[in-house]
This record gives C-alpha cells, structure tokens and sequence, in this order.
C-alpha cells in the first residue's frame, strides 16, 4: 500500500510539474510588448495604432513615429510624412489601426503574399497575425502616408546593462558628439525599444560585435549603420535609415529595418565583401534597396557569398535588387555566388531606362559576374520600370570600362502580378562580353506559366516575346522551362 502511495504521489507532482511548464509555455506564447515614445520622439498622428492578445479585453497603444519618404513627380523628388510604429509578441494578437484623417473606403495589409485580411468599420481596420510580419498599411489607395507596422518577435536574451562588454541605451534619446557614435571590438550595443539614436552607428576596424535591440536610428540621420572593414558583426532587430557592409567579412542583418527618403538613399549596400547574410529585413528607400558592387568608396576587392532570404523590398526610386555596376577597370574583380529567396517587392518606380530592374545585374568596370540565384521572388504591381534587366554596358557617368561578362543566372520560381513593367531585356556587349546561361524556371506573368514549350507561343516567337523580356545581342543560352 505505501508503495503505491507513494507512486500516486510521484504521478501527482509530475503532473503539476507538467502542468507548470505547460501554463508557463502558454504565458510566454502569449506576450505582447509596447514600447513607449521617449520625450522628444518625433511622431505623425495620422493613426491611431492598439494591439491586443487574442481574446483579451484590454488594448496597448502604439506609438506612432514620423517617418519620411521620397515621392517623385515630373522627375523633382517630394518628400511625404509618412508613420511607423512597432512591438513585440509571441501567439496570436489583433491589431487596431484607425485613421485619424477620414472614414476609410479601401484598406490593404502587404504584402499580399502573407493573404492577411482585414476588417473595415468606419476610419478603423483590424486583422489578426500570429507570426511577426514586417507590413505596410495603406489606406484609401495612398502609398505615401501609409504605416509601416513591424510586428517583432520577442526580445530573447537581454545583455546584462551591468557587463563591461556590454553598451547599453537604455528608454530616451540619445546624441553623440560629431553625429558618430564608434563601436569598440568585442562589445554587444543594445538598443532598448523606447531609445532613439540621434546619431551613426559606426562599426570601423572591428570584430565581434552585435548590435541589437528594438530601438532606433532616427531617420534624420544618414547611413544610420556603416560597417566597414570589419569582422563577425551582427546587427539585428532595430530601424534604421540606411546599413552598407563595405570590406567586411561574416556579416549578419536580421529583422533590421531601413526607410530613406534623401538623394542616393540606398538601404542595405555591399561592397567588396563576403559571407553576408540579410534575414528577415524590410527595405523602402529613395534609391536602390539592396546592392552588391565590387571596388567601390574605398572598398577593394570583389563580393562572394552574398545572401537575402525572407524579405521585403520597396524601391520608391531605381531597383529594389542592383548587382555589379561598380569595379575596379585596371584590377578586375569578380562578383559570385550571391542568393536571394523568399522575397517580396511592394514598388519599383524608375523612369531612366539605364535604371531600370526589380531584379538587375549590369556588368560594368571589366567586372564578371557570375552564379547569381533568384528563388521564390513576388513582384507585386509596380508603377514603373521592369521586370528583368542584365546588361554588360559601359556606362561612362558611372564606370570606366564595359563589364566582362555575366554567366550562370537563375531565375526560379518568380512570379509578376500588375501592369506597369516596362520591356525587360537581357544584353550583352560584344563578341567578348557576353552574357552566358541564363535559366528561367516557373516564371509566372500574371498566373501565365511562361515556358519554352509553353502551348499559346507561336513558333516564330522567341519565348521573351511572351514574357516580353528582349533578349539582344551577345546573349547564349536563355531558357525557359517549367
């Protein structure tokens, strides 16, 4: 009897001590952080921003921040308000997004791959996630004064404020003399989620350093992140304006944010390095999004090992992706073996025909360019330019010398939904610089399949034609399957 006593009692204690990790397991699921706006923030009221837990009564405020960006009309660059806001949570939460200035007639949560639905009563919308989603809210069709919501996952691990090896800024704002703030080697910055950063964040002539946080870079501030000639950084989690890698080695972006809305306001720039990973990170910029040059601004040297997965890009001028323009004409150098998957492209607007691309690779300073993968990229309706651009050219504004050749592309399972690309093309440059190897797999045009042997192509055409893709001179080995 006392042994079985004895058994019920040890069943009884694992039972509550399941029990335990299983409600503590559900409580953590379920959390939901807001960060309050220090004194002096900067913020736009054009929306009203709650969120709440699923099924629960009470709603947090969202801070709503003043964000900038660059409209162009008739070839002059407007800059337009725009808002940003942002929090932490772990489950299922509801989020309350009410427009102060009128009664909403059309709403839309992008990108529209995530298939988030939302419902409209009056000048208020609500919807639902359950994962952390980087999203633009835009009401009555106005791409311009829209919300950028950045849903984030749960902070893990927060340093300890009290380790030497620790830079902590903690809830307010922060200024640093000269508008630079220069990280040491071996030193974790945090950036609280209620701390704004009135000044650079420089990572030059370093090694192991990680900046995280849920806080930001204050979009007054140009070239929010530089590393340069640095090693095994990571930079994770925060806003900022822009964040360009140059000379540097085992880089790591995730869930970093960039919006820029001055001249030449590029978001995530590489030059000259390697093993760089972006993960998770939204870009709207006033220039290109994303790029990967070679010898550039001091930087010597070509790029390998460049990689972006699971992201969104918004170019409101040039590309959302730009490889290989830049180079070094008396010392070629090589670019290789860069990937993007998994990636969504809100806009791409560009009226220069030379600047042209959602996804563009143009060979240029005797640079060669070569194992380039495109997998799983959503283009979504954009207001002008195209779709595809490789060229090897000699674009004497920028460089001093054509390029030297660009091989082994693929484009694997890209689709276009929209009508506002222009003629793509594919060009190379002489009988010396060419353009070789060029797969397109599962490309889809508005849900058409476009193939080779696709049954709607007549047999005069070249498959391009149907994708209206021009493929020129100095080109070997385009093809288009399934």
């Amino acid at each position: 009897m006392k042994f079985k006593y004895r058994v019920r009692q040890l069943f009884f204690a694992l039972f509550c001590l399941l029990t335990t990790i299983a409600v503590e397991a559900s409580d953590h699921a379920k959390k939901l952080v807001v960060y309050k706006a220090p004194s002096g923030a900067l913020l736009n009221n054009d929306y009203t921003v709650s969120v709440r837990q699923v099924n629960d009564k009470k709603w947090k405020a969202v801070p709503t921040h003043l964000i900038k960006v660059d409209e162009v009309r008739e070839a002059e660059h407007k800059v337009e308000n725009s808002s940003m806001a942002y929090f932490d949570f772990a489950g299922e939460v509801e989020v309350s997004v009410t427009f102060n200035k009128e009664s909403i007639d059309k709403a839309r949560v992008r990108p529209l791959s995530y298939g988030i639905e939302s419902t409209v009563e009056g000048n208020t919308l609500t919807f639902r996630l359950d994962r952390p989603r980087n999203l633009s809210i835009e009401v009555n069709g106005d791409i311009f004064h829209n919300l950028l919501l950045f849903a984030n996952p749960l902070v893990e691990n927060i340093p300890d404020r009290k380790d030497p090896n620790v830079i902590f800024f903690d809830a307010g704002i922060h200024e640093f003399p000269g508008k630079v703030f220069k990280v040491p080697s071996n030193k974790t910055v945090y950036i609280a989620g209620d701390a704004i950063l009135r000044g650079q964040l420089l990572i030059d002539n370093v090694e192991n350093v990680s900046v995280i946080g849920r806080g930001m870079v204050e979009h007054t501030v140009k070239m929010g992140v530089h590393i340069s000639n640095a090693k095994n950084i990571l930079v994770e989690g925060i806003f900022t304006t822009q964040c360009a890698t140059g000379g540097s080695d085992n880089v790591i972006i995730r869930n970093v944010k960039s919006v820029s809305y001055y001249g030449w306001g590029d978001g995530m720039n590489v030059f000259a390095s390697s093993n760089v990973l972006f993960d998770g990170v939204f870009c709207r910029n006033s220039d290109d999004c994303t790029t990967v040059y070679a010898t550039r601004k001091g930087f010597e040297g070509g790029c390998k090992n460049i990689r972006m997965e699971n992201s969104t890009l918004w170019a409101d001028v040039a590309h959302p992706i730009f490889i290989g323009i830049h180079g070094n004409a008396e010392k070629p150098d090589i670019i290789e073996d860069v990937f993007y998957k998994n990636i969504d492209i809100l806009d791409h607007k560009e009226a220069q025909l030379d600047y042209q691309g959602c996804l563009a690779i143009n060979a240029g300073d005797n640079n060669l360019i070569r194992n380039v993968h495109f997998e799983n990229i959503r283009i979504e309706d954009f207001r002008q330019g195209q779709l595809v651009n490789l060229r090897i050219f000699f674009n004497e504004k920028y460089c001093k010398a054509p390029g030297m050749g660009i091989e082994n592309i693929i484009f694997k399972d890209v689709s276009y939904n929209g009508s506002g690309e222009e003629l793509s093309m594919i060009s190379g440059y002489d009988s010396e610089r060419k353009i070789k190897n060029v797969v397109f797999q599962n490309l889809r045009i508005n849900g058409e399949l476009i193939s080779d042997d696709m049954p709607d192509k007549p047999k005069w055409y070249k498959t391009g034609d149907m994708a209206r893709i021009f493929v020129g001179e100095h080109v070997e080995g385009v093809t288009f399957i399934r």
